[in-house]
């Protein structure tokens, strides 16, 4: 199975080299480079609009250390991330997982549970945002690769926010 990473926020503005400073506005972009998904962070002086290979972007600003909080990136960027996952075959945990999220947030529905020719359980899902169905294998990883989706997930798509 492929493994790749893909950093957190690193706080520099990729297009000035520069810090990214606290309470600064800044743009969050996710470009699709093979097999792996780079994460690179604009200053608004540096931000000319998102890249033609763009999976998904969003405006954000720089927390400073004391109030940092966790927030997913905006719900069309966690959907259009999901849709990619759909023809990556090895990475059918991480769809899965990304799924059990987007029910959660509810940007997904659960509408039913079945068995496909293969004997392997799937969920069919609904979002109301595109009026859509997709059909999620369901392939439950271990409590330790739970965790790495976890993380890889959270570096992937994350959005700073005071």
């Amino acid at each position: 199975m492929l493994d790749f990473h893909v950093q957190r926020c690193t706080r520099q503005c990729a297009g000035e080299d520069r810090e990214l400073l606290p309470g600064e506005v800044f743009y969050a972009v996710l470009i699709d480079e093979g097999e792996e998904v780079v994460r690179l962070d604009y200053s608004e002086s540096a931000w000319r609009g998102p890249p033609e290979d763009v999976i998904g972007w969003w405006r954000s600003r720089m927390p400073d250390n004391a109030t940092r909080k966790f927030q997913w990136a905006p719900n069309d960027v966690l959907l259009d991330y999901f849709e990619r996952l759909e023809e990556q075959l090895d990475r059918l945990d991480v769809r899965f997982v990304l799924a059990l999220l987007m029910v959660r947030r509810r940007i997904l529905r659960l509408e039913e549970s079945s068995t496909n020719e293969q004997g392997q359980e799937v969920m069919t899902l609904f979002c109301p945002r595109n009026e859509k169905q997709y059909r999620v294998i369901v392939d439950s990883p271990t409590a330790d690769r739970t965790q790495q989706i976890q993380e890889e997930l959270a570096r992937l798509l994350e959005a700073d926010t005071e």
